[in-house]
């Protein structure tokens, strides 16, 4: 368990170590990291330069001309000259030990008399060893607080929290995460992607960095794409249309893929959006990660991973309420959404109970206000072989009006095309199968899942 100290001894704490020595370089939110530096006492052991470039003409003049001010590629430029700088002009120079660094974040903070996004993004580049190989860590940030001068001293705790990380908490991914967010609160804060690199943090993976982001409420999701690699998500959903499947995958099935591979093709017909236009998304939710109480890491690799070879983004998310997604979704965009689930999940939708802080009637309105529909696929009951779908599902009487509602005005729609010899594979059924030592979950799983489940020993596999 680590100790949390204040912002003001997190950056004396830096000061006071002789070898940490470097550049800040802060546009948007004043230069408030390099003000709780200076503020704490003896920074002349640690800031070499302090800068901002706000007129666009000298920004450009030193890090390039942009098309965009606030973004990631923009925060890189920064990074990349003021590193070289400081390599340039003190290598070599600084007696004894050096680890240097350069701080540089680009924001968009509250502007007078606009109702705009308040974000930004903070990278830096550091030494961990005197002559080392340069590391990186890159973070986006959404500022919550509706003062400039409170998104101001969150920025400046932010930095203060991200330098103090990479020099005293490179050995633990959940204490250089969760350290981001010492002396705040994710209701002024949210820290929604995280991204690492360099040779001493080869331990760290950025997936579970991420992972940690969501576990520990300081987003509501984070986002992988085809490759692994971590996303923002406001690059990948604005203004696009988006198809979200949600399921367990432990492990991906054969109807999984169908779900997917369908739900696509169907959207991209009645909504008449080239497929390659939509977004589409596989969700797992942190309840279906979780083991009892706990999140097992590893189990969460192995669906990503499996799902990425799938050539599927994967999204993992807090929310288990789908008007929470719907809200959620709503703030990068105003197209159509399409939530792909299975028929037991409408049942267990309209079952009359949400959650506590909200009632039905408000839920079901959340959903259905943000141009979303319910695709739903059938499912065969287990006894008699019936096949059940939205038009024979028993649905709670007190809703079955409102149910008929969504149904006839196309809110809720059925899959016009799926695979009826399927219908019985349960993920839970071929998790069974795999811990037995059965073989049958072979033929209900793509080609790809077999190989990994057995190779990698997967959910319990012993051969």
């Amino acid at each position: 368990m680590r100790t949390r100290i204040s912002t003001t001894q997190k950056a004396l704490k830096v000061n006071l170590d002789p070898s940490i020595y470097g550049t800040l370089a802060e546009i948007g939110a004043g230069q408030e990291v390099a003000r709780y530096f200076f503020q704490a006492g003896a920074a002349s052991q640690t800031v070499a330069k302090t800068m901002s470039a706000y007129d666009m003409a000298f920004s450009d003049a030193i890090y390039g001309k942009a098309s965009r001010y606030v973004c990631e590629s923009r925060v890189i430029k920064m990074i990349d000259h003021e590193y070289g700088l400081i390599m340039e002009r003190l290598a070599g120079k600084r007696e004894g030990e050096s680890k240097f660094f350069s701080l540089a974040n680009t924001v968009s903070a509250k502007q007078y008399m606009k109702d705009t996004e308040c974000h930004g993004w903070m990278g830096i580049r550091f030494q961990l060893e005197d002559g080392g190989s340069p590391n990186e860590a890159i973070i986006h940030v959404r500022m919550l607080d509706d003062d400039i001068l409170a998104q101001q001293q969150a920025i400046g705790v932010v930095g203060v929290n991200l330098i103090h990380a990479c020099y005293f908490h490179n050995d633990s991914m959940e204490d250089f995460a969760t350290s981001l967010l010492d002396n705040l609160s994710s209701k002024r804060i949210e820290v929604d992607m995280i991204r690492v690199k360099g040779k001493n943090l080869s331990h760290f993976d950025n997936r579970i960095l991420s992972l940690q982001l969501v576990k520990h409420g300081m987003t509501e999701a984070v986002l992988f794409d085809c490759d692994g690699s971590v996303l923002q998500a406001a690059d990948i959903f604005y203004k696009k249309p988006i198809m979200l499947a949600r399921g367990s995958y432990r492990p991906p099935t054969l109807v999984n893929m169908e779900m997917l591979r369908n739900g696509l093709s169907q959207f991209s017909k009645k909504e008449g959006i080239p497929k390659e236009d939509i977004v589409s998304i596989a969700q797992i939710t942190l309840a279906n990660l979780k083991d009892s109480t706990n999140i097992d890491e590893s189990d969460f690799l192995d669906r990503v991973d499996m799902l990425t070879s799938l050539g599927q983004r994967v999204l993992i998310s807090s929310h288990d309420e789908y008007h929470k997604m719907t809200n959620y979704f709503s703030r990068y965009t105003s197209l159509p959404l399409w939530i792909v689930l299975g028929v037991y999940n409408i049942e267990a939708l309209f079952s009359g109970e949400v959650s506590e802080e909200i009632s039905i009637m408000e839920a079901f309105g959340k959903i259905f206000s943000k141009n979303t529909k319910l695709l739903v696929y059938p499912a065969k009951e287990d006894k008699k072989g019936t096949i059940i779908n939205t038009n024979n599902l028993k649905i709670d009487v007190n809703l079955s009006s409102l149910y008929r509602h969504f149904r006839e005005n196309e809110y809720i729609i059925e899959f016009d095309k799926f695979n009826p010899d399927i219908l019985d594979i349960w993920s839970r059924k071929i998790l069974k199968e795999i811990q037995s030592g059965l073989t049958n979950w072979e033929k209900e799983v793509p080609q790809s899942v077999v190989q990994a489940v057995k190779s990698k020993k997967l959910f319990g596999y012993k051969g």
